[in-house]
């Protein structure tokens, strides 16, 4: 047997009772399968904060409410390498799904702050 996930986020501009009532159908279709639905100027799909400011479509990294600012601790015993492959990859992701560059700049500071927070010397 075969498990198959498939995500989709969906932007509607027609009335919300019209979206609720294709959402309805939707989840008629099967019973295994309910999709939700959430409306807002913000919207958090996965790791990812989708804001729609003036008709424009912005994105960032979601933080969920919950998360503590911790990663690899720099005093663990892990090799050296390690520790490089953490800094890389949180700022590949920033740069990756930040639209804009102070969107970027704001998860940088998180970034330096939850680093320095876990030891490491920058």
């Amino acid at each position: 047997m075969v498990a198959l996930l498939t995500l989709k986020i969906v932007t509607w501009n027609g009335s919300e009772e019209n979206a609720k009532a294709i959402l309805e159908a939707a989840n008629r279709f099967h019973p295994n399968i309910k999709l939700t639905c959430t409306i807002g100027k913000s919207v958090p799909f996965l790791d990812i904060l989708l804001t729609n400011q003036n008709d424009i479509l912005h994105s960032s990294i979601y933080h969920k409410p919950a998360a503590q600012p911790t990663v690899l601790s720099f005093l663990s015993d892990h090799p050296r390498y390690v520790f490089g492959n953490v800094v890389q990859t949180t700022l590949l992701r920033a740069i990756r799904y930040s639209s804009t560059f102070e969107a970027f700049n704001i998860e940088r500071r998180q970034i330096r702050l939850k680093l320095l927070y876990n030891g490491y010397a920058l």
